[in-house]
């Protein structure tokens, strides 16, 4: 640790002596005309270069090898512009990466898709550690071995490290210009970000031990894993604690995206100076965080704005160092002629170390290719040749040579020679691989086919051609003719739309083509699911401006539809799939049912998820409903577009069943989501009237941004105080359960402080089949599914209770273990009565009455289910309370039950006549003994013999007018 801090004090002060021995000749503010000079100069190469197949960094590059060869190799030099250019020739090399890198690194990171990382997240790796490592080692062997210099075989690894970092600068700003695939961008990006905190790990370890500091394997293994790990727990604390600061900034654009700028710079000075970790990694887990957590934000227009600040940003940034790069490289080849003029077969060793190189990379991916074609997306040998050929170097390698040069000229480890020559070779590496592989690598595209539109992308192309001249004729229809000016020429106005000149009239519909080719078939199917799936995340990007769901939903939304995009071309739309453990309610909610939580904590939590629920489910649908429309609007009816929407109809059955389960559960959830989602569409649409009068002149400014102010007011009102569920008082809700209400107040009233309510997720089991009964179950809203292996031949064709069931009363009455299993169906809000608290009521007559009523109704739907299961829970106790008879028999009465009757065995038992030793135990239905066929139909066609009492409690019921026997 030492060692380190001695670097830096030698850095700074030997920087404050360049920096003096300059300021005696020019001015400080010269360093302004470079500035300004070079984005001159960018942007004119940008205007010139544009349409050519010539890299834009390329360009940069070799601008700034010119003015640094005008500046250092003529005697005159350019003057003013000279003296800017020798004050940022002579920056400190760690100034230029804390300057440039941590706007760079936030801005790439930032814009990489997640589910994209995280699929890739295993090969970037693999590239970025053991990749990393072979590489150096190659490297570094080559440099000892192949080359006449005796350096030692730490000063050999030092180079070979450095010269392992492949600059995300110049990777990310190729890749972009050429318009590579994502897939391939990703890895390569991602791969360029990660390898380049790794090897400026490797190259300050190096750096130690050429410096003299001993090291062990345990040293060195604690070393890696400190900076890497340590400085990607930094990147989390800072974009954690950003994320959450963000979160309490309403509606300012300028804010927002000041403190993703300040949070990136004050990340990287922590990891690199404070902490002495990488602050590359450190930036770039922020940046991956920010894509994972905060994307959705920033929405409107504040994520244009962020996206266009950013995009300002790295232009300027890459345009600066790249043209400073140029700048270097040329300073330190003639600053060292008489190096090369003394040893001239360094050129000749540099086009060597060139090659080298490129064989490092061949090796790094042809070791690890087993590995990166089994992980994330695969990798085919075409992408893994583009792979190869985009190791660039850049900035990054030039700045850490830069600092061993400079730690040449103070140190006695590092002999000024070395310093020179890993100048030298760093520069002109990084000038060969940006201008023979920057410049090559749109050739070896087209070589390799990989910049070629494939046959279903043409189509699709050449049939929006078609339908841009339909709109353009259309257009040309409501506008040619002009009340004032008169009519326009259509031939004329053709000739300036060059787009559509040369589109065929009557163009084929891309989906109907005659090709019967099966792959191709393939492709169209995966094209057209990809295609509607983006029209569902640009829908949900709406939903977010219009305030219908929150940031947090947006983010399991958005990543839904990321893994399905993924996965279209082997099943179909899935990205429901990822919804489904968001709506459903996870394991955990079983361990707070367990009964160690209060039952209001309890309560709450499942509210919330329904409610969260809720705007997925509602969002799903929407967002599918709208893009099946705009995917048929643009299509037509073909038969792969048809088959498309039907899937996706499809995936919004068990969504819409939700939304239903929850309207007839809770529809207080319901009222409040589309509460705070109108409320949210109101305000909006006041702010857009007021910006609108404003526009046309009505309002003036000062009164606009009045009113403006107010209603934004409002709208942050509403988020931080949003209408919540209001849940009615349990004691109304026990009270009004029928079998709660119709008891005697005396009663009522004691038993009420009893009971325990319970909120009960979708799945959860009230008691089970075989049980010992504890107790009565009421349900006051939901649905719960009953299943018994006594009672399959029932055919029940809806085997659920509903609002008002009474359920395990009659097990309890008596005392025999649970009937069937019963088991939520939805979410349901129950009471339970234990069973001590029922045995009481008993000494009642007419409660006990009461109570043997209130379990015949579930016997009734139990055991006939095709007589009594279509009838309401409601209707049933009526039908009861109106039209049945408790009678007690005692042993040997015969029991006839009437025409149109049915009777309920609930105690005691029967022996049926004409039935040798047929016994006939409870509980059973009894049936009348000449009832007509359709009768037994209903019944199930059960035998209704006379029958011999041998118990003492049957429930006997006259059957409801002829429309209620079925």
């Amino acid at each position: 640790m030492a060692t380190v801090d001695i670097q830096y004090t030698i850095l700074g002060e030997e920087s404050a002596v360049a920096a003096a021995a300059a300021g005696e000749e020019s001015n400080p503010t010269d360093t302004v005309i470079f500035f300004g000079l070079s984005l001159v100069l960018g942007i004119a190469s940008r205007h010139i270069l544009r349409g050519t197949r010539v890299p834009y960094t390329v360009a940069l590059l070799v601008i700034g090898i010119a003015l640094g060869a005008l500046e250092y190799g003529t005697h005159h030099g350019l003057g003013k512009i000279g003296d800017g250019i020798r004050l940022w020739a002579n920056i400190d090399p760690d100034l230029i990466l804390a300057v440039f890198l941590p706007a760079l690194l936030f801005e790439s990171s930032f814009s990489m898709e997640v589910h994209q990382i995280k699929r890739c997240m295993a090969q970037m790796l693999l590239l970025a550690g053991p990749g990393v490592l072979v590489s150096t080692f190659c490297l570094g062997s080559a440099l000892k071995l192949a080359f006449p210099y005796n350096w030692s075989w730490k000063t050999s690894l030092l180079l070979g490290g450095l010269l392992s970092a492949t600059d995300p600068v110049a990777v990310v700003a190729l890749l972009k210009e050429l318009g590579a695939s994502k897939k391939l961008s990703t890895i390569i990006e991602g791969e360029s970000l990660m390898n380049d905190g790794t090897a400026i790990v490797i190259y300050q370890l190096f750096y130690r031990m050429v410096l003299g500091e001993s090291s062990n394997w345990g040293s060195i293994v604690k070393f890696l894993l400190q900076a890497s790990l340590g400085a990607v727990g930094i990147g989390l604390a800072f974009g954690i604690a950003s994320v959450l600061w963000l979160g309490f900034i309403f509606n300012d654009t300028v804010i927002e995206i000041a403190l993703t700028l300040a949070v990136s710079y004050i990340a990287f000075f922590t990891a690199q100076e404070g902490a002495d970790v990488s602050g590359v990694l450190a930036v770039m887990t922020i940046g991956m965080f920010y894509t994972a957590v905060a994307k959705t934000a920033f929405k409107g227009e504040s994520q244009q704005s962020l996206h266009h600040f950013w995009e300002m940003v790295a232009y300027i940034a890459n345009t600066l160092i790249f043209i400073l790069s140029g700048v270097v490289i040329a300073e330190s080849v003639l600053s060292s002629d008489n190096l090369f003029h003394n040893k001239g077969n360094s050129w000749g060793h540099l086009l060597l170390l060139y090659v080298f190189v490129q064989l490092s990379r061949c090796v790094v991916v042809g070791v690890l290719y087993p590995f990166l074609r089994y992980f994330g997306y695969g990798l085919d040998w075409k992408e893994a040749t583009i792979l190869i050929w985009s190791g660039l170097r850049g900035a990054v390698a030039l700045s850490l040579s830069l600092t061993i040069k400079r730690t040449s000229d103070k140190s006695v480890h590092i002999s000024p020679e070395v310093g020179t020559l890993f100048v030298f070779f760093t520069g002109g590496i990084v000038f060969l691989t940006l201008i023979v592989n920057g410049s090559t690598t749109q050739f070896v595209l087209h070589l390799l086919d990989m910049d070629k539109l494939s046959a279903t992308k043409k189509r699709i192309l050449d049939y929006t051609k078609y339908e841009m001249l339909n709109k353009a004729l259309e257009a040309f229809g409501d506008l040619g003719d002009d009340e004032e000016l008169g009519p326009a020429d259509w031939p004329t106005v053709k000739r300036y739309i060059t787009s559509i000149n040369n589109v065929e009239e009557g163009a084929v519909h891309p989906h109907m083509t005659s090709e019967s080719d099966d792959d191709l078939d393939i492709t169209n199917i995966k094209d057209i699911r990809i295609r509607l799936l983006n029209g569902v995340q640009a829908a949900y990007w709406g939903m977010i401006d219009e305030g219908r769901i929150s940031q947090r939903t947006a983010n399991i939304l958005m990543q839904s539809v990321e893994e399905a995009i993924d996965l279209a071309s082997h099943e179909p739309l899935c990205d429901w799939k990822g919804l489904k453990q968001h709506v459903n309610f996870p394991s955990y909610y079983k361990f707070l049912q367990s009964g160690i939580f209060p039952a209001k904590l309890v309560t709450y939590f499942t509210v919330q998820r329904l409610e969260s629920a809720c705007y997925i489910c509602a969002a799903f649908l929407r967002a599918h409903r709208i893009a099946q429309r705009q995917l048929y609007d643009f299509i037509g009816d073909s038969d792969i577009a048809s088959m498309v929407i039907n899937e996706s109809q499809a995936k919004g059955e068990e969504a819409r069943k939700f939304l239903e389960d929850v309207r007839g559960t809770f529809p207080q959830v319901l009222r409040v989501v589309k509460t705070r989602q109108v409320t949210y569409s109101v305000l909006n649409h006041l702010i857009e009237y007021v910006q609108n009068l404003e526009k046309i002149g009505i309002l003036e400014e000062k009164e606009m941004l009045h009113l403006h102010d107010a209603v934004q007011t409002d709208l942050k009102r509403l988020l931080r105080n949003p209408p919540l569920v209001k849940a009615p008082k349990v004691t109304n809700l026990i009270s009004a359960h029928p079998f709660v209400g119709a008891l005697p107040s005396v009663l009522r009233e004691p038993l009420e402080h009893s009971i325990k309510d319970i909120m009960k997720p979708h799945g959860v089991q009230l008691y089970k089949e075989g049980s010992k009964p504890n107790g009565v179950w009421l349900i006051s809203s939901g649905t719960v599914k009953w299943n018994s292996k006594s009672l399959r031949n029932r055919h029940s064709v809806n085997p659920t209770f509903t609002h008002g069931s009474t359920l395990g009363l009659y097990e309890l009455l008596v005392r025999k273990p649970y009937m069937c299993d019963v088991v939520t169906d939805s979410v349901v809000l129950c009471f339970f009565i234990e069973s001590d608290k029922i045995q009481s009521l008993l000494s009642d007559p007419a409660v006990d009455d009461f109570l043997w009523q209130e379990s015949a109704i579930i016997l009734a739907k139990l055991l006939l289910p095709l007589v009594f299961e279509p009838m309401a829970m409601q209707e049933l106790r009526a039908l009861m309370a109106e039209r049945s008879t408790m009678t007690i028999y005692i042993t040997g009465e015969i029991i006839e039950v009437p025409q149109h009757s049915i009777g309920f065995l609930l105690e005691g038992f029967i022996k049926a006549h004409g039935f040798q030793n047929e016994l006939i135990t409870p509980p059973a239905a009894l049936f009348p003994s000449h009832a007509n066929q359709s009768f037994h139909h209903a019944l199930g066609n059960q035998s209704s013999p006379n029958m011999e009492i041998s118990g003492n409690l049957c429930w006997q019921f006259e059957e409801g007018r002829e429309g209620n026997k079925n």
